[in-house]
Formats: structure tokens, sequence, C-alpha cells
């Protein structure tokens, strides 16, 4: 579409004013230059990707999980299969404008979606219909995935993810002929969003990744992870940082954390106001942080052995030799919770459950028999890509994982930024949770691989002697340490009745918290922000369910109950002397946190 039809086109869909039915050879001159830049910008880039050795694109590829597999050589796997869709989409959305009519039902005119949230898909009678027709069409294709008889649970599952993502893919919003805003735009800048749309996306093929957030606004050690403290401890797999105190006393028994490997720990000291480690800090908590290195070749081979024992375990015995204390309160984020109930277990085992004064679980997993989507991406055709990404190297680029997790919200964290970075050709807001979520982290194949196989998909952890640590089986239920367990009501990584297992599965003194939001919102919720929720319920509950019918609901963050929890644990105090201070003890200060292994790519 060029020139007048263009212009004719997009006028009559937006009702803006055609100016001229004929095209002027301003306009012919203009349409052609675009059409010109963009043709020279891909010749451009493929040129630049042959230079360095990379291989044309293909874009005849599959989604991650579903089908045949891409090309470990093509990190951008999903971009070529939504170009595949956006294809297919264009050509349904075009049949559908010639004369399909539909009429809302009071649940479509009550239904609030942020796709449709532009007055003009309500007061344009054309994409009125479109948006319409579009609920109404997905809806049913939702629906028949719950219809389908006989099918297996698991295939169920498979199917209703497969067509929700399909469903999102085929949104009218996320095409620039069926997307009134896009069209506008295009009429206003002349088609200079499409020009920096494609930009935009070149620049992400390149990268291999989908740009979340505004480039160059945040930086690791400058305005996230800036909370005082020093990196004490260096090993092949962590660097281990303790925080400064601020005040006068602090705990005696220090808190240490364990973030999961698949992610940078600074979720847990984004900025300041954000900050649970700063917080910690500042309530005279005497804080450890863990920092993972990201894998390379030089840690390819790590197993669970290693994250158990030449990770948390020697970190808690570091700590406790550090400050000559019996015992630490630990903390397990996410799959850090996974290793640290096998820790747990394998203290219990030894007689040496002392080592942990208490644990603390955020959004983690010690059962997965209801471990939720995750579960639909340890297939065999998951388990095949996974081996001919990691042949060469032995450790999984971490671009991949986010593209998986990404999959789980495709809406949200794919299509949003389809529309605004491609067709509307804007730069995505400064957001540093999402600086966070794009920092991508490698890892270890073959541990990686275990712990699909092994515990998503083989549950062996929640089996007495499923899996062993050392050579020595472990037995999660025989676990007596003070366990504080926190889930997200909407988490779509750990589903709160996922989480819930913990309580029936360890034999000590248990609290349970249900927050608010979701696997990272409903953890990083500071008290000064006022947002959101946490329910408790201190009657004995043996079912989330029963939980939640008897639980009271508390209004904000959930931090002030865990350190209340916490110092009913050991609430004793100590000046904040000696040893307390980085670099002060037996272990000097090897660099300023957050340290260097958090930066390594």
């Amino acid at each position: 579409m060029t020139g007048c039809a263009a212009k004719a086109y997009i006028a009559a869909m937006t009702d803006q004013p055609e100016t001229s039915a004929i095209p002027s050879l301003e306009d012919w001159q203009h349409w052609t230059l675009v059409m010109g830049r963009a043709q020279q910008m891909l010749m451009e880039f493929w040129a630049e990707q042959m230079k360095a050795g990379q291989p044309m694109p293909s874009w005849s590829q599959p989604a991650f999980g579903f089908g045949e597999q891409p090309a470990a050589s093509d990190p951008m796997a999903l971009m070529s299969a939504g170009a595949q869709a956006w294809a297919k989409g264009l050509e349904t959305w075009g049949k559908m404008l010639g004369g399909v009519t539909a009429t809302p039902s009071p649940e479509e005119k009550e239904r609030k979606d942020r796709r449709f949230a532009a007055p003009e898909w309500r007061e344009n009678p054309i994409f009125d219909t479109i948006r319409q027709t579009y609920l109404r069409v997905s809806d049913q294709l939702l629906g028949t995935a719950d219809q389908i008889e006989g099918i297996d649970a698991d295939t169920r599952e498979r199917l209703r993810f497969a067509t929700r993502s399909f469903v999102d893919a085929m949104s009218p919003s996320n095409f620039a002929l069926t997307n009134p805003q896009v069209l506008k735009r295009t009429l206003e800048t002349r088609g200079e969003n499409l020009l920096k749309g494609l930009a935009n996306m070149l620049n992400d093929i390149a990268a291999g990744q989908l740009t979340q957030t505004k480039p160059g606004v945040f930086e690791v050690g400058r305005n996230l992870a800036t909370t005082p403290g020093k990196v004490v401890k260096q090993t092949p797999l962590y660097q281990l940082i303790q925080y400064t105190p601020a005040t006068d006393q602090v705990m005696k028994t220090p808190v240490l954390i364990f973030p999961p490997w698949i992610n940078r720990f600074y979720i847990l000291d984004l900025s300041p106001e954000k900050s649970f480690v700063k917080w910690c800090v500042d309530n005279g908590v005497t804080l450890f942080m863990v920092s993972w290195k990201s894998a390379d070749e030089s840690i390819a081979d790590a197993s669970l052995d290693d994250y158990v024992l030449n990770g948390q375990l020697d970190a808690i015995d570091t700590v406790r030799d550090l400050l000559r204390v019996e015992g630490v309160h630990a903390i397990g984020y996410c799959v850090a919770g996974t290793t640290l109930a096998a820790a747990l277990a394998y203290l219990q085992t030894r007689g040496e459950a002392n080592k942990v004064k208490s644990a603390t679980f955020l959004t983690a997993q010690v059962d997965f028999a209801e471990a939720g989507d995750l579960k639909l991406f340890t297939g065999p055709e998951t388990m095949g890509l996974l081996d001919q990404l990691t042949k060469e190297k032995g450790y999984l680029d971490g671009r991949y994982m986010a593209a998986t997790f990404n999959l789980l919200r495709g809406r949200d964290l794919i299509w949003s930024y389809v529309v605004n970075n491609y067709l509307l050709g804007d730069e995505p807001a400064p957001f540093d949770l999402l600086y966070w979520n794009s920092d991508t982290t490698n890892l270890p194949a073959g541990w990686h691989r275990a712990y699909l196989e092994d515990l998503y998909k083989g549950n062996k952890l929640a089996e007495k002697g499923g899996i062993t640590v050392a050579g020595t089986p472990v037995d999660i239920d025989q676990v007596t340490t003070p366990t504080y367990v926190q889930a997200g009501r909407e988490d779509h990584i750990a589903p709160p009745q996922s989480v819930w297992k913990i309580m029936n599965h360890f034999a000590g003194p248990k609290r349970f918290v249900l927050a608010g939001s979701g696997h990272i919102a409903g953890v990083v919720n500071p008290p000064a922000a006022q947002k959101y929720q946490y329910w408790i319920n201190d009657r004995p509950c043996c079912t989330l369910d029963s939980f939640i019918d008897g639980a009271k609901e508390h209004k904000g963050s959930w931090w002030p109950d865990w350190l209340a929890w916490l110092k009913k644990q050991d609430g004793e105090m100590v000046r904040a002397e000696g040893a307390r201070v980085p670099g002060k003890g037996k272990l000097r200060a090897l660099e300023d946190a957050p340290g260097t292994y958090v930066k390594s790519r």
C-alpha cells in the first residue's frame, strides 16, 4: 500500500479528513522514500549480521516449546514466530473488515482490557466491530480447550496455554492495519513511526532480546543495588555480600539471603525506596546476600550438590564462623528456596539443623504437583532444544529463560512492547523492575536440565529419599526448622497452591502469609508504598482454601509481619561493631557492593 492508497485507507479507518483522492508528486516521493529507507535499513542490518558471522534468520520456525524446534543459532525464534502470526493475522482481520457486525454483550461492555483502552476502539464502528468480534472469538477458543473430551490433564494444560498464546498473538491491536492508534500515528508522522519501529525491532534482533525499558536509564551500582556493603568472600560459584549496619544495635542472629540463580540478586535491592535489603538494614538486621555467578565454561558442570554444599551451606558456615554465632536466619527466594529445602533436609539428617535458626521461603516450591504453566516447558521438545542450545559451551544463554518467562505473560511482556516499540515507534518507559527482568543470567546446562526433569517433572524432592545431597538421601518431611512461607495470590510462576505444599511437608512450626500481587510485586512491596495487602490465618489449616476462608486481610506490606516473626525466633540484639562491620572481622573486604559477579555478562 503506497501513496494515496495508504493515505485514503488511514483516513477512512481513523475518521481523518483525506486531503486529496489523487496522490501528489510529493506524496509519491515521500512514501517511496519511506519504503526505500526501510529497505536500506534491512539490507544494512543483514550486512552487519553477515560480517559478524551470524546466519540469516529463519522466519519459518515455530515458537519455543511447541512443534519443530528453532535452530540454536536463532535466539529470536519467538520473534520469528511472531512475524508468521502477524502475516496470518493480517489476512484474518482483512477478511473480517468486510461487513462483520457484532452486538456487544453486557459482559463485553464491562470488560476492561488495556489493549483496547483507546477511545477509537469504541467510537469508530469498524474498530468497535473488530474489537467485539475478537473478544467473542477469543472466548469461544479459550472455552473449547476446556470442552474437549478424551485428553489427559497435562495435554489439556498445554492446549490451554497454546490457545491463550495464540489468542493473545492474534489480537487486532498487534497489527498496524487494525490498530487505530497505529494508523493515526502513521498519518501524523507520515510513516516515521514505522521506520523507528523497524529500527527498534532490528536492534532487538541483534541483541537477541525484546527491549522492555528505556535504555541507559539504569545502572547497577549507580541507581540500582546501592545499599552500602562489601564483598567479603568470592568462590567460583558466588560472591558473599555483607551490608554495612545502619543502626547502633543489630540482631545477633544474622539473616542470609539466597536469591534465585536464574536472576540477579538486586531484585531485593532496587532503588532505595523499594529495597528490601535497605529496609532490613535500617531495621537492625545483620544482613548478608549471596550473588550467584552467571554461568560460563568454568561452572558449566555445576550440579545440585554444588548449589547446596558449595553454595548455600558454605555461605551459612562462612557467616556463622565470621560472626561466631550458632546459626543464621536463611531466606530462599524462588528456585533458591527449593534448594534451601534440600539443604535443610540434609542438615536435619546430619543432626546439624541448628545451623539454620529459621527459614523464610519467598514464592518457593518444594512439591511440584501443581507447579503451574512452567511445567509445560518440561516436555521432550524443550529438553531436546535445551540440549541443542547448550551442547557447545555447556550452559544456557539466559535470554532463552527470559523468553520463556515472558511467554507466561505474553500479552503484557511481549505484545504490549511489540505495539509500543515496533508499531508506534516509541521507546518503552523507564522501569527498574523490567530492567532487572531483562538483565539475564546464564545457567549451567546439566543442572538446569536436572532441575526441570527431577523436580518440576519428576517431583522427586517431595519423595522420601527422592534426591540425594552428597550421596545422602534427604526427606523434607523431617525438617523441623521454624519456617515462614510467603506466596503471591496472583503468582503465575510459583502458584500459591503450589507454594502452600511446604506446609504439608515440613514438620516444624510454620507461618503462612498470602500476599497480594504476584511473583515479584508480591515480594517487593515496601511498607512505605502502602500497596496491596496480605492475609494471615492463625488457625490450623490443612489446605490453602481453608486458609483463605478464615484469613484476615491486612493492608500494605507483609515485611513488618515477617520481621516481628523473625524477632520471636531470636530477638537478641548486640552492638554493631567488630565483625558486624564489613571488613572489620576475619574476612577482609574484597570490593564494594554490589560486586562484580552481578555485573558479569
